[in-house]
């Protein structure tokens, strides 16, 4: 989930999600018929499988967004330890393409930040570990801390074992946070698969359905210098009277409206005073709108430009929203998955964005969202996933492949 987003807030639709039972599933390691998944060696006591190694190795290589190399060389690496074809593709994705009746993609970057890899216990019940107000993992199990662990390389971690598992088809792409570059590159590069499974932390009994779209703007502004004492406003002025028309336009009737059926708005950056010259004062601000699916981007825009009174607005490349059916034959696989792996399911909507919103733009398939982790805590300072939620990932995964195979 980009850099600079609201964190995204989960609202359960259909069965409520029960605590976890703290069983770790003995067979979220092991391969089928003979096979094996390999990853390498030297690892805390409890990085006892294949899934747990690769991510200890994973979340301990820095990956923010444009530097993603060095953890892109080591799912290469992974793939071609099981046998599978891998490579850097030259959007800096990677790409391991086979059976393309699923494709299983996640993002490889991470936000920047230096949290110690490490795994320790889950505390006592009503305890929380230092610098936490976030409850993860049953009593004294293991959890692995490490920028990453949640968003998104637990569920890159999940897809890249479940696809080794299974031979469907892999892609881990660049970017997300930042710009999508990676899925935007993927979708020019290749044709649609015949269902996508896109990762983010949903936690492992969730499955996201919807996300909000995003429309980004500059509004721009200049107006002649003068003596701060003149009555007649500048262009800072200018600025801030458009947007709370913005604000003001987009504010529900109802209070009660889900924040995921509002159009939100948000100011990111201003910036203005007089010119070089001394001979004008100038403004920038930069400015996100949050778009739901029953709201049409281009009524957006034109109500967001209706507000202008002088400057203009330069508006980026729309985000589409998505709301996927829970009634695909996809989605139908995870709730019988997630139910057979011992856990209660959550259908999701999300009120930021992902790459899902632009794989379902461009590609007439079904998809959803799927990954470990509380996603309370993306990008946050005390990311930390317990291993056996990665556990039961693997096997979900692995079961709806299995079963679209």
């Amino acid at each position: 989930m980009a850099a600079g987003k609201e964190r995204e807030e989960a609202e359960a639709g259909g069965e409520s999600e029960p605590e976890a039972d703290g069983e770790t599933e003995a067979a979220a390691g092991s391969s089928p018929a003979g096979t094996d998944v390999v990853a390498g060696g030297g690892y805390p006591a409890d990085c006892d499988t294949p899934a747990r190694k690769l991510l200890y190795d994973m979340v301990s290589i820095p990956s923010p967004s444009g530097e993603e190399e060095r953890a892109a060389e080591r799912l290469v690496d992974f793939f071609e330890a099981n046998g599978r074809e891998a490579w850097i593709d030259g959007g800096g994705n990677v790409r391991a393409p086979a059976d393309d009746a699923v494709l299983l993609t996640s993002h490889v970057d991470t936000v920047p930040g230096d949290i110690p890899v490490e795994v320790r216990p889950a505390p006592p019940e009503g305890e929380l570990p230092d610098a936490s107000d976030v409850r993860v993992g049953e009593p004294g199990e293991p959890v692995l801390w490490g920028r990453g662990a949640v968003d998104a390389t637990g569920p890159l971690v999940a897809m890249a074992v479940a696809a080794v598992k299974t031979g469907v088809s892999f892609a881990g792409v660049v970017r997300e946070e930042v710009d999508s570059a990676g899925a935007r590159h993927l979708i020019d590069d290749r044709d649609a698969p015949e269902a996508v499974i896109n990762g983010e932390p949903s936690g492992w009994r969730g499955i996201t359905l919807g996300y909000r779209g995003l429309l980004e703007g500059t509004y721009v502004n200049t107006s002649e210098s003068g003596h701060s004492s003149r009555p007649e406003p500048n262009a800072i002025q200018h600025a801030i009277d458009w947007w709370h028309g913005v604000e003001e336009t987009f504010t529900p009737d109802d209070s009660e409206t889900a924040v995921f059926d509002q159009v939100t708005t948000k100011p990111i950056s201003i910036d203005g005073g007089l010119s070089d010259d001394g001979l004008a004062v100038e403004t920038t601000m930069s400015v996100q709108l949050r778009i739901p699916p029953s709201r049409p981007v281009d009524e957006i825009h034109e109500l967001a430009e209706a507000e202008l009174s002088t400057g203009s607005v330069h508006w980026g490349d729309p985000m589409p929203p998505v709301m996927e059916s829970p009634r695909t034959d996809l989605a139908r696989a995870f709730r019988v998955a997630i139910r057979g792996t011992g856990g209660d399911v959550r259908l999701l909507r999300k009120t930021g964005t992902s790459d899902m919103n632009l794989f379902a733009a461009a590609w007439d398939c079904p998809m959803v969202t799927y990954g470990p982790g509380n996603s309370d805590l993306d990008h946050a300072p005390d990311e930390r996933l317990p291993l056996s939620e990665l556990d039961r990932a693997v096997t979900v995964l692995t079961d709806v492949c299995r079963e679209r195979l």
